[in-house]
């Protein structure tokens, strides 16, 4: 995430890369934010559906006292996850026409990342489940462990390449 002590940089790269003013940068931000939140809904969306049918199943009364731990525990941050990634559509409601554009794309990008924070926690957790219920608890942990080193890991890449790309585009870090 951005710090205030980019935000003029990155102004002063949007218009001149893209001669666009404050509120198209805020509209395209905002239209490419909502795409991606289409995307990651689905998925969010998949996943809760799917947890809270499993209750229902014959073979949950089969989970241990830890499998039920995971699971609830799974449920609330795919709940969360999903809340998270719903309420800037509720904001854009409640903040329609009246001229709050900075603050609904601020809003929603930082609700966006907290969802999608909560959603690898709900894969992972789903992951350990599955796992220990299918293979043994040990399995399970490490599963997990292996994908939230992949979630971590991801998020990892995608930091360093954006800053690699900022060191890249300053013109002081040139020989």
């Amino acid at each position: 995430m951005l710090g205030r002590s980019d935000e003029p940089a990155d102004e002063e790269w949007n218009y001149r890369a893209r001669h666009e003013t404050e509120t198209q940068r805020l509209d395209r931000n905002w239209a490419a934010l909502l795409q991606e939140l289409r995307v990651v809904q689905t998925g969010v969306q998949l996943l809760t559906g799917f947890l809270l049918t499993l209750p229902f199943q014959q073979r949950f009364a089969d989970l241990t006292d830890f499998e039920v731990g995971v699971y609830l525990v799974t449920v609330a941050l795919s709940v969360l996850s999903t809340m998270l990634l719903v309420a800037p559509v509720g904001i854009h409601r409640a903040l329609f026409r009246r001229h709050a554009l900075p603050a609904l794309v601020s809003t929603a990008h930082k609700l966006t990342v907290c969802g999608l924070v909560t959603f690898g926690a709900a894969l992972v957790g789903v992951v350990l489940l599955i796992f220990s219920f299918v293979l043994s608890p040990r399995a399970g942990l490490v599963a997990a462990a292996v994908a939230a080193a992949i979630f971590c890991g991801l998020s990892l890449l995608a930091t360093i390449l954006r800053l690699r790309h900022r060191i890249d585009d300053d013109p002081r870090t040139r020989s």
